[in-house]
């Protein structure tokens, strides 16, 4: 939508960068007291609307700290509980950076930000209409990233149990599927995670339209670029984003390729290439500045 290119144009520059590696260190956290306590994340971490409303302003932040596998219970429990979350964080991390590399740290900022104000907004309503509190966590939040994923590259194959390959697409399904079961039979608690997690998605990409299919070949052409980018004369910028103006000086991590449906040689930076206005017609007039 054009009243969002226009907010990203405007605030692209301050985004987050790598916010997928900051949820994974918050995992780690939450493992390791979890591990020795888990009940001090339920009194002082979760996401708890009545202490919200009363001050506790830090759990907004801190019940991301929740790890994708609970581990309460005995000591044999949180063994196995950290040899899961080790396969699974690790998963989540590849997710959310591929999101990241593909739409820009500003897009990503907003989908997964945007999933944090939902559960916040969740419990503190809850807290206010029915008086309770209902401890919401970022558990479903999480696995939304792979249906993200699988709408922008619903053709790659996973290995299903490491040896069964099944196309993005189908995965993406059947985890709906059970979302949706899930909503219709769980508790107060679970239709609330669910709900708002897939009104993530979808709010997301109605607001962006940001559906893109993308192929293992093209990131292949994606990673030689940037390594190709790399090599540049002394004191020369080689790479200008035709919107913003950003160049490789202003961060080794920003990656810049050319928009093949504009007329002439026009750069784009990663928060760019896909929301610019195509230039038509006349190669000497560049596209609208942010």
């Amino acid at each position: 939508m054009k009243f969002f290119e226009k907010i990203e144009r405007k605030f692209s520059r301050y985004a987050i960068q790598g916010v997928p590696r900051l949820i994974a260190m918050l995992y780690g956290l939450g493992m390791v007291i979890q591990f020795f306590n888990p009940m001090i994340y339920f009194q002082f971490l979760s996401l708890d609307g009545g202490a919200i409303i009363h001050g506790q302003i830090w759990r907004i932040i801190t019940f991301m700290m929740y790890p994708p596998i609970s581990m309460a219970g005995g000591f044999q429990i949180n063994l196995m509980g950290i040899l899961l979350n080790m396969m699974i964080i690790p998963t989540y991390y590849f997710l959310g950076t591929t999101l990241e590399n593909i739409w820009g740290a500003f897009r990503f900022n907003v989908y997964f930000f945007m999933g944090i104000l939902g559960h916040v907004l969740g419990a503190v309503a809850a807290y206010l209409i029915w008086g309770v509190n209902v401890y919401l966590t970022p558990v479903y939040l999480n696995f939304s990233l792979f249906i993200a994923v699988a709408l922008m590259f619903p053709e790659v194959q996973f290995f299903l149990f490491g040896a069964i390959p099944v196309k993005a697409k189908y995965l993406a399904a059947a985890e709906t599927a059970i979302y949706l079961y899930e909503f219709a039979r769980g508790p107060l608690i679970t239709k609330l995670e669910v709900g708002l997690s897939l009104m993530n998605v979808a709010l997301f990409f109605l607001m962006t339209r940001n559906v893109r299919r993308f192929s293992p070949k093209e990131m292949k052409r994606k990673r030689e670029f940037k390594a190709q980018a790399k090599i540049m004369p002394a004191g020369r910028t080689r790479h200008r984003c035709a919107v913003c103006g950003r160049t490789e000086e202003d961060g080794a991590q920003i990656e810049f390729r050319y928009c093949s449906k504009c007329t002439g040689s026009y750069e784009y930076c990663q928060d760019h290439l896909y929301t610019h206005q195509h230039v038509a017609g006349d190669p000497e007039v560049p596209p609208p500045k942010a």
